[in-house]
């Protein structure tokens, strides 16, 4: 059995053009030191694959949370399709081990790398929308996106925002009530949070804890197009 059929049983999916899903894997690199054979890398299924994730995530959340308003599911959107929550997917499914990378882009750790990860799951999603349709992928997504990361509790957005922030930045993560109001019984927190010294997320709770869901969530929000190319912007605003 071939890797690439041991990683279709291992999904329960079944390509109809496999190159397609070689080509899912295939980074810049290995195209680069395989420029005489017809060799694709996976970059144009990236952006093919972020839209067709963005869609299916942005319909489940529309049909399955009907009491949330639009900043509300455009948070969680953003939690779900963030890089650390599609690093983690793409380690779960060993995707890890099927990339195929030039020869220097594997000794410098490429395989390890998050945003190359992420990038990958990008990929896939990519491909199986062009050889199944979106039925395909909303299916995909069903069984392996929405109970891994789907999970209704504040501790979602903290940590995934504290897992990108690690990753990228390296710079401290900070929450920090900036208001209290209202009676007792009836108690509104506002909390900001920031990275280094720049503030990137605010939110009002009747806790202190929902308070920091939020503004954790809008940071990842305004996080949720930062690559790895703009982390050090980001690690230099103070």
């Amino acid at each position: 059995m071939s890797k690439w059929d041991e990683l279709q049983e291992a999904l329960g999916v079944r390509f109809r053009t496999v190159s397609l899903l070689h080509q899912a894997f295939t980074h810049a690199s290995y195209r680069n030191e395989h420029r005489r054979a017809t060799v694709q890398d996976n970059e144009r299924l990236e952006f093919l694959g972020d839209a067709v994730l963005e869609i299916v995530v942005s319909e489940h959340l529309y049909r399955t949370r009907p009491d949330l308003p639009e900043g509300e599911l455009t948070r969680l959107r953003a939690a779900i399709v963030c890089e650390p929550s599609l690093v983690r997917l793409a380690k779960k499914l060993q995707f890890d081990r099927y990339v195929r990378l030039g020869r220097g882009e594997e000794r410098s750790g490429g395989r390890a790398r998050p945003a190359l990860l992420a990038d990958v799951f990008e990929a896939f999603m990519g491909a199986l929308y062009l050889d199944q349709g979106l039925d395909a992928v909303k299916a995909f997504a069903e069984r392996y996106i929405f109970p891994d990361v789907l999970q209704d509790t504040p501790r979602d957005y903290k940590t995934t925002l504290q897992e990108w922030v690690q990753q990228h930045v390296g710079r401290e993560l900070h929450y920090e009530v900036v208001a209290e109001r209202g009676p007792a019984h009836a108690r509104e927190f506002q909390v900001r949070v920031t990275i280094g010294q720049q503030v990137w997320g605010e939110g009002i709770g009747r806790s202190k804890k929902e308070a920091e869901q939020r503004a954790a969530a809008e940071a990842l929000a305004r996080l949720q197009a930062v690559r790895e190319g703009d982390a050090a912007r980001v690690s230099q605003t103070d």
